[in-house]
């Protein structure tokens, strides 16, 4: 496993492209509402990803069954990860939505997602899973340190979301991030305090809590990247890309 430390300058260049990041996701969240589709938030990112002279991460990414084909990924109620913008997929009140979105901006990547409530009213249990698997990305990235290991950072969000009756998510997890979208380590979302790989000051890492309401189980659908919950409960998603720096966490996507 060959990870790659970034100097103060190369962070500082992620830290341009986590703002981009940040503000297209603000964007794409005060858009959220019943009627619009997610198809909807799609043009807007892609415009305002092009204003902001970024270049999207996602589309074009390569995968088993051809490349993504949008710059977000907005994954409604029992859809964990990956699904694709479509003009038919209308938001409803109620629901949930969780937008993914990432840039390459001078050559380093940004990557952060929100979930977020359609309308005024959710269920109740569904503002418990947002609220959680929120808190468990602030409990993981207040676990960053130079000398703590990706264990402790599993073990925040595990400890938090299984003491609320949740469930993570195992297939899908973090990982570093810098001159591409996906670099080592790799930082589940479980595990052990004490265990696994030491962090480093100059490390980037992306922290994604994945939480179900039901089992921790998914699959992939036939379009080979909407990842769904097997039992078909609710999924929240929210992700930080994080530098380790020698007075602990920097989020670079705030």
């Amino acid at each position: 496993m060959a990870i790659m430390l970034k100097t103060a300058a190369e962070i500082a260049k992620m830290r341009r492209s986590g703002r981009v990041v940040r503000e297209v996701l603000e964007l794409v969240r005060g858009m959220v509402k019943p009627g619009v589709t997610t198809w909807d938030l799609e043009e807007a990112a892609a415009k305002k990803t092009a204003e902001l002279g970024a270049t999207p991460a996602f589309k074009g990414y390569g995968g088993a069954t051809g490349p993504y084909p949008c710059v977000l990924c907005t994954s409604v109620n029992n859809e964990v990860v990956h699904g694709i913008p479509s003009a038919k997929r209308v938001l409803r009140e109620g629901d949930i939505v969780s937008v993914d979105f990432g840039v390459v901006l001078d050559g380093f990547y940004g990557d952060s997602a929100i979930t977020v409530a359609v309308g005024e009213k959710i269920d109740p249990k569904a503002e418990q899973l947002l609220r959680t698997t929120s808190a468990s990305l602030d409990r993981a990235i207040a676990a960053v340190k130079p000398g703590a290991t990706l264990g402790d950072i599993g073990a925040a969000v595990q400890e938090m979301v299984e003491a609320d009756g949740f469930s993570v998510v195992r297939e899908f997890v973090g990982h570093g991030i810098g001159t591409r979208m996906h670099e080592d380590p790799q930082v589940p979302n479980y595990g052990q305090r004490g265990k696994g790989t030491r962090l480093r000051e100059g490390m980037v890492i992306a922290i994604e809590p994945m939480v179900n309401i039901g089992k921790p189980e998914v699959q992939v659908l036939e379009d080979g990247w909407t990842a769904v919950t097997q039992d078909g409960s609710l999924s929240a998603h929210f992700e930080h890309t994080v530098a380790v720096t020698r007075d602990g966490a920097l989020i670079l996507t705030a």
